[in-house]
């Protein structure tokens, strides 16, 4: 098999269909593209979301905490705490573990979320560090969004631009390398994105705005992100290519690499449906905000999914193992 999530269609396949609803109080189950949990406890869901950090070899303890709080968010809801588990390989020093909880903390507490518990081991199991988070949520069940909600005639939104979380960690770990094709100013740029890779403010706003569906772009990049949402909510869509926002910096080390940045692991963009009567609520909302967004596409009623690029118009499909694991190894 290949390295990455398992494809959507394998996951439906052989686990969520396995997987049988038999409590009244579940508000949201398993299924493709879908970022949460949730039940129900009287009018509040409690929302639940759980990620691993395999992709990187830095800045763990950041990104175990922004990938499951840009879950939660997702959702609408609020975050309130998150559980570590960390696997760490035989002679990892103390320094080292130490390094990744005061960066995971620290970076939960600037969003009020507290690290609440978890458990660290060293194993031979894995031959590096495993960060693996669990962020709890809770929000009013009116208010509750999901994946699947959008409607045909929906308009597609993203946020800042593509393949931030894929472009900071190629940039860092490989770093030696990309010098023979950035300069020192772009490599510091590229670098610099791990900064934009929460998506909690424009969760909270896509919440208050009430748009259709959120869905946080993890691996599969934008595309499969968008691809997800749609086929969550049995819908299609259509999206021109030009209007998805890219540096500068994530084009050369895609050339670099011979990988699709809409395919390279995304986080930092929400994607959102909304009702085109509220969209110029949520444009507006997003600005005051200062938060960059795009219009990239629209869904639609049949469930096909269309790339517009130019005068090619060009199908595409569920996504495979995501581009970053063509330079990480």
């Amino acid at each position: 098999m290949e390295v990455g999530k398992l494809k959507n269609e394998m996951l439906d396949k052989w686990i969520i269909k396995e997987l049988r609803g038999i409590r009244e109080d579940v508000l949201i189950r398993p299924g493709i593209g879908e970022d949460c949990a949730a039940i129900a406890f009287g009018d509040t869901a409690c929302v639940l979301t759980t990620d691993p950090i395999t992709g990187s070899g830095s800045h763990l303890g950041k990104l175990a905490v922004h990938v499951c709080l840009n879950d939660i968010a997702s959702s609408g809801a609020e975050a309130a705490a998150l559980l570590m588990t960390l696997l760490c390989p035989e002679g990892t020093t103390k320094e080292e573990i130490h390094q990744i909880m005061v960066e995971a903390n620290a970076e939960a507490n600037l969003l009020g979320i507290e690290i609440i518990g978890g458990h660290t081991e060293i194993t031979s199991a894995v031959n590096r560090t495993i960060v693996s988070a669990t962020a709890i949520g809770k929000i009013p069940i009116q208010n509750l969004i999901t994946t699947a909600g959008a409607h045909a005639g929906d308009l597609i939104y993203m946020t800042k631009q593509i393949a931030t979380e894929g472009t900071a960690i190629i940039a860092s770990d490989c770093e030696a390398e990309l010098s023979k094709v950035l300069t020192q100013d772009e490599l510091e740029a590229a670098k610099a994105l791990i900064q934009q890779i929460s998506v909690v403010p424009e969760g909270r706003i896509g919440g208050r705005i009430g748009v259709s569906a959120m869905h946080d772009a993890t691996e599969g990049g934008v595309l499969g992100a968008i691809h997800e949402l749609c086929v969550a909510s049995g819908k299609g869509c259509v999206l021109t290519k030009e209007r998805f926002p890219v540096h500068d910096a994530t084009l050369k080390i895609a050339a670099y690499y011979n990988i699709d940045p809409m395919k390279l692991i995304a986080s930092g963009s929400m994607i959102m449906a909304v009702n085109p009567d509220r969209a110029a609520l949520l444009e507006s909302a997003l600005s005051v905000a200062g938060i960059a967004f795009s219009m990239v596409g629209e869904v639609t009623e049949a469930c096909e999914h269309w790339l517009v690029e130019g005068q090619q118009r060009m199908l595409f499909h569920s996504p495979e193992a995501d581009e970053l694991y063509k330079v990480i190894k």
